[in-house]
């Protein structure tokens, strides 16, 4: 496998700056595999052929091959839940402390599989396999760009099901996954309510609502305002990375907390003798991260894969197909646990608590964990995910 550019971990190193002495929960190295489908039509009807997407697996599947534990990742995510790729490697999966013999996902008794979306973002991540825009389109010789078709999460885990199909795996023990990863876990119980033993979505909801939907507006919008965007036909150009870095900007403001921020970065300088108040140019230390974070990470993303990807969690509703959200709540067989983060100011915590009323109301079985979290929408999904511990433990042993 190739070597990795420094920036396509970087989003991985931010998530584990809480977990200070960290060891590696899942030792053996790890491999990313390739599944294709030769013609995959999306739930708008659109046809896309070919369609790649990359996964790995921790643990290994037991005879019967029902020990399947499923993590989907979050908005800029990938299948890189845990381990390395390489003994060089500087940081592992983002979920890595929870994945491993004797974790959470025990993978002395489970066998875990993470799956690259559909439309992932980090194209340029060569351990990234994903078809999007900036894919070749056979009919065309080019990159789809933005005659790609409108993806849906339903889109992603029909192709997840696909897969799994292929491997002869027939029931999940549990789908889990952080923010756009949790939607993917109730979008699966909704579903497939028939494969799906239990689902933990964290920071997450079963609707993207009017808050996030506007969010998803300003973050895509953010790429569009880029001149080197150029509606979307950038490829063999320079790309639009501006606008990437500015979108990225904005995420971080929302996927962190005020609290975060002010733990972290407070009004100090970034540079010491060099105050704000003397120069323009002078910039204070939250400046200087967001500058800096913003311009690596953009570098491994495809602006159009993120336009896409925004859009996909504003469609997102399991109750689209089934006549309204009450309908697809009364599908869910599944048992819920959601985990929502105290301080999340993406997801608000309440969307939780809406969700698991809902699925009792309808005679299901749901219940919520918030995570006493400072570390906003991140609390799922950085070191804090290990507060709910006890809980995930629990369930899973129920």
């Amino acid at each position: 496998m190739k070597k990795r550019a420094g920036t396509a971990v970087l989003l991985a190193a931010l998530i584990l700056l809480s977990l200070p002495g960290m060891l590696y929960a899942y030792e053996p190295l790890v491999e990313k595999k390739a599944f294709e489908l030769r013609e995959y039509v999306t739930v708008g009807g659109q046809r896309i052929a070919p369609v790649r997407v990359g996964y790995e697996t921790y643990g290994k599947l037991n005879a019967s091959r029902d020990n399947v534990i499923l993590i989907c990742h979050f908005f800029g995510g990938t299948s890189h839940a845990a381990g390395r790729y390489a003994a060089t490697d500087k940081t592992p999966g983002y979920w890595d402390v929870l994945v491993g013999p004797g974790r959470v996902f025990d993978t002395d008794r489970y066998f875990v599989i993470s799956i690259d979306t559909l439309n992932n973002l980090n194209t340029k991540n060569p351990t990234v396999i994903t078809t999007g825009p900036a894919t070749i389109d056979p009919a065309t010789g080019k990159p789809y760009g933005m005659s790609f078709p409108i993806v849906t999460i339903r889109d992603f885990v029909r192709v997840q099901y696909e897969l799994l199909k292929s491997l002869g795996i027939k029931k999940l023990k549990c789908v889990t996954g952080a923010s756009m990863g949790g939607m993917q876990a109730i979008e699966w119980a909704a579903a497939y309510p028939d494969v799906v033993e239990k689902i933990v979505p964290v920071v997450s909801g079963p609707q993207a609502q009017a808050w996030a939907i506007g969010w998803m507006k300003i973050w895509a919008d953010a790429v569009k305002q880029d001149p080197k965007w150029n509606g979307g036909d950038y490829y063999g150009r320079e790309e639009p990375l501006d606008g990437i870095a500015f979108s990225n900007k904005i995420m971080l403001m929302t996927i962190f907390s005020p609290w975060r921020a002010d733990r972290n970065f407070g009004r100090k300088w970034a540079d010491e003798g060099k105050s704000p108040h003397d120069a323009m140019e002078n910039k204070f230390l939250v400046e200087q991260f967001l500058d800096k974070t913003a311009s690596a990470w953009a570098g491994t993303i495809d602006a159009n894969a993120l336009i896409y990807m925004a859009k996909a969690v504003e469609l997102h509703d399991i109750g689209y197909g089934f006549g309204s959200y009450g309908e697809a709540v009364k599908r869910i067989k599944a048992a819920v646990l959601m985990v929502p983060s105290q301080t999340d100011i993406l997801i608000y915590p309440y969307h939780a608590r809406q969700f698991v009323e809902a699925v009792n109301k309808a005679g299901g079985r749901a219940a919520v964990f918030e995570i006493p979290s400072w570390e906003g929408h991140m609390g799922g999904i950085a070191g804090d995910i290990l507060k709910a511990e006890i809980d995930l433990r629990a369930f899973l042993a129920r």
